[in-house]
């Protein structure tokens, strides 16, 4: 048969050409003589059911009755009663003769004795769940008895199907009528298609076919009695055989007992009302009853209602079956969340739910929902996701992160509820690595470097760790350009002790991404300053850093000095022909002043492999974590010590700042020039309003900077100041990270003479002084040879116009005189009479 079906399917039948759905394998059960095949669409490929009946002429009785199925079936809706989708009836070819066929194409069910096999439930569970699907029978029933005023006719085992979410529904119409109580006194049958009701399921009236007897008993009489066969078989596991095996009560639950009396009572006038059986029978009272109902009605119940049941829900799910929980309840509560009429305490329970699915069942029945929640303007809702959005943050793909997810996350960034910026900042450590460079860079540093100022010191702190954690997802070029300013120019000198230490850490984790140059210029002077920080956890972290850079230092130094080169790109450091340590190669520059071929350039560290062997033995722990800063109101009451910061504010010399400061604005110049105007908010942070630096170590920073500025000795005449200023800047890179940056002015730099005061040391003016004036003229003489003379300093310089003098007149603008014009012309004179 089923061979001759996919024949069939396959076109063979002239019938069933245009047929749209596929028919699968046969269920070893059905009800009467229909059979139930899987199938799928052939649109969609979605599932559905097939119910197929054969005869071998359209008048076959059982036929007739299969029409008559087929045309209830189309007709009665209820949340209870098989769904219809298509049905057609085919005449095919059966070897010489023809078959007539009806199909039915329902929704996708299951025979529930089959379904009930595949669970095997035991116990309470068992009965908890035939009180539910006893339940949604019991309603189908009662619908169509008082509601439809129909008698199914035939309730059994065999009539009820399951579908995919568990949920029992009624079938096999055939034999369905109207009852017809009008006409009491008519002895004509009131169902056509008795004779295809098994003789073990008929009641006494129905055997004897007293048919005046079944017309003055209510409508649910017969039903109520196939309600009753039902729970027999169900409780029994074996199908009905006899009539009489329904006085055996041993299976039965004895809160069910009452019930299954009533409805087997041989009295039709006396048997128990479906609808009545719903509402007042202690059996269907139960944990699973009353937790689906609930969410059926969800919308119904107000907020104190939800909110007490979703917090007990955890601990009922976990009493319920596996199964029923994640086919029924899962469903439904994804659902109500998905619709608004679910509390944020739903999400927890969804998300545990989730946790009992294989991982490909989880992407689909939880996922989808979890992803249209990111857009909720509930801030309960959002807030839970934050929470537990590591329990589902490696299942979202990194397309939807990037698409669906981040933008709605991103709010949270400027939320004004702290906690929520807590959580959005902690949930980047599973987000980031499925973000987009150019959402890293276009607009996750964006936001972070608004909250390395916020006001909340936790917030502060770990958005330091957080990008110390994401540093290894962004580019060489943000990275050059974010990290250094972010751990030292702000986090170090945060006055929230955890925030410097976090700093500290942070330098340490990223060590690998830093140049020599940098780590010798930039990250070990703001470290050191740390070792005498007024917090002894900030103090300790910064001797470990200081040595850690400092082994990193003096293999760099080591390499040099050896001149191995294959060695020195295992740590990281590519050596060049020429490179020598950096206090060589500023002596040597002095002497080697306008050749560029003899200066070197340190080149750029590698990446991946610059961390050096001694990192883990100068800090033995040093990964971040985001949760290792709590958040506190710690910032009101930790800082510097007055008495030890005091250091911090020592004025230092123009020439020592300027160095110092000079570092980082002319690296972070280069990178802007790589990625354009790919910001992030650390190129708006100013490298000169670092503190000055004591007294000491400014002295040493202008002994170090006097040689480098030799204006006498640079230029002996224009042309070889022009040579020598493109050298500096082509083949000299060090020269910009170790000084201060130029003004920017048109004016050539030779043109300016520097003063040589002895006092420029001194001068904490000079940092900060105007740049010389633009000018496209000569430079002027100096007007202070004669020393007597105080205002020849300050006079106006004489004009640079090539004009001629004016004429001896003294009128006019000095222009020529007109020449004379031909012919006559009218002389204007000026009586001296006034006339």
């Amino acid at each position: 048969m089923f061979k001759f079906l996919k024949e069939v399917v396959a076109g063979s039948g002239s019938g069933l050409k245009d047929f749209p759905y596929s028919i699968g394998e046969p269920y070893a059960s059905a009800w009467g003589s229909w059979t139930h095949h899987r199938g799928t669409s052939k649109d969609d490929g979605s599932p559905v059911s097939i119910f197929s009946l054969s005869g071998s002429n359209p008048q076959d009785r059982h036929l007739v009755a299969g029409r008559n199925g087929v045309k209830r079936l189309r007709t009665v809706r209820h949340p209870n009663i098989l769904s219809f989708l298509h049905s057609t009836e085919a005449e095919v070819p059966d070897g010489p003769a023809m078959k007539h066929t009806i199909y039915i194409v329902t929704e996708p069910v299951m025979p529930l004795s089959e379904k009930l096999k595949e669970l095997n439930l035991g116990g309470t569970q068992r009965d908890e769940y035939f009180a539910w699907g006893l339940h949604q029978i019991s309603k189908a029933v009662s619908f169509l008895n008082n509601d439809c005023k129909l008698v199914h006719g035939n309730v059994c085992l065999a009539s009820v199907v399951v579908t995919q979410t568990l949920d029992w529904k009624l079938h096999a119409f055939d034999v369905l009528s109207e009852f017809d109580a009008n006409n009491e006194a008519s002895g004509s049958p009131m169902l056509q298609f008795e004779w295809l009701v098994g003789t073990q399921y008929k009641p006494l009236e129905l055997t004897k076919s007293d048919w005046a007897s079944i017309r003055k008993s209510p409508p649910w009489a017969i039903d109520s009695w196939g309600l009753g066969c039902l729970i027999f078989e169900l409780f029994s596991g074996a199908k009905l055989a006899r009539t009489e095996y329904l006085r055996n009560t041993a299976s039965i639950p004895k809160s069910l007992l009452p019930d299954y009396q009533r409805l087997l009572n041989s009295t039709p006038s006396r048997r128990l009302n479906p609808s009545k059986l719903i509402d007042n029978s202690e059996f269907f009272q139960n944990k699973l009853v009353e937790t689906i109902q609930f969410m059926e009605v969800l919308n119904l119940k107000d907020s104190v209602e939800k909110d007490s049941f979703f917090r007990k829900l955890p601990n009922i799910a976990e009493q319920l079956p596996r199964e029923i929980v994640l086919k029924k309840l899962l469903p439904v509560l994804a659902s109500s969340l998905e619709f608004g009429s679910a509390a944020a305490p739903a999400l927890t329970v969804l998300l545990k739910m989730g946790s009992w699915l294989p991982a490909d069942q989880f992407s689909i029945k939880v996922l989808p929902t979890i992803v249209k929640l990111f857009a909720s303007n509930d801030r309960a809702i959002r807030a839970c996701l934050l929470q537990h959005i590591d329990q589902f943050g490696e299942s979202l793909s990194a397309q939807t992160v990037d698409e669906q997810v981040f933008p709605h996350v991103a709010t949270g960034f400027s939320d004004t509820t702290v906690s929520i910026r807590e959580l959005t900042l902690k949930s980047m450590l599973v987000l980031a690595p499925k973000l987009s460079q150019r959402t890293i860079s276009g607009s996750l540093l964006k936001y972070l470097s608004k909250l390395q100022v916020d006001e909340d010191p936790g917030i502060r702190t770990n958005t330091t760790i957080l990008l110390g954690n994401i540093a290894n997802y962004m580019n060489d070029g943000t990275r050059k350009r974010v990290l250094i300013n972010a751990f030292t120019v702000r986090a170090l000198r945060d006055t929230f002790p955890p925030a410097r230490a976090a700093g500290i850490m942070a330098l340490s984790v990223t060590s690998s991404y830093y140049e020599m140059t940098e780590i010798a210029t930039r990250v070990l002077p703001n470290i050191v300053v740390l070792t005498f920080d007024p917090d002894s956890d900030v103090r300790t972290k910064a001797f470990q850093a200081t040595d850690q850079f400092l082994q990193i230092a003096k293999q760099h130094h080591e390499k040099l000095t050896t001149g191995d080169t294959m060695v020195a790109e295992s740590t990281g450091v590519q050596l060049k022909p020429g490179n020598a340590g950096l206090l060589g190669w500023a002596m040597s520059s002095i002497t080697q002043k306008g050749k560029p071929s003899d200066h070197g350039s340190i080149s750029t560290t590698n990446a991946s492999n610059s961390q050096v062997s001694a990192t883990s033995a100068a800090t033995p722990d040093l990964q971040l974590s985001i949760n290792s800063i709590a958040t506190g109101t710690q910032a009101s009451t930790v800082g510097h010590a007055p008495s030890t910061s005091s250091s911090f504010d020592q004025a230092a010399p123009a020439s020592a700042r300027s160095s110092v400061n000079g570092w980082g604005e002319l690296e972070d110049g280069n990178i802007q020039e790589e990625n354009g105007s790919d910001k992030e908010g650390w190129d708006d942070v100013d490298p000169f309003d670092d503190k000055p630096s004591p007294s000491l170590l400014s002295n040493i920073q202008a002994a170090q900077k006097r040689p480098v500025v030799q204006p006498k000795q640079a230029v002996a005449n224009s042309a070889k100041s022009h040579q020598l200023k493109v050298q500096k800047t082509e083949d000299d890179p060090l020269w910009g990270p170790i000084v201060a940056a130029p003004p920017k002015s048109a004016s050539k730099s030779a043109d300016i003479k520097p003063s040589t005061s002895n006092n420029d040391e001194d001068d904490l003016w000079g940092a900060i002084a105007a740049p010389a004036p633009k000018s496209s003229g000569k430079p002027l003489k100096t007007a202070a040879a004669n020393s007597d003379d105080l205002w020849g300093a300050i006079a106006a310089p004489p004009p640079s116009t090539k004009a001629r003098p004016l004429a001896s007149s003294g009128r006019g603008r000095g222009t020529k005189p007109a020449q004379p014009k031909l012919g006559a012309q009218r002389i204007g004179r000026t009586s001296s009479t006034g006339m």
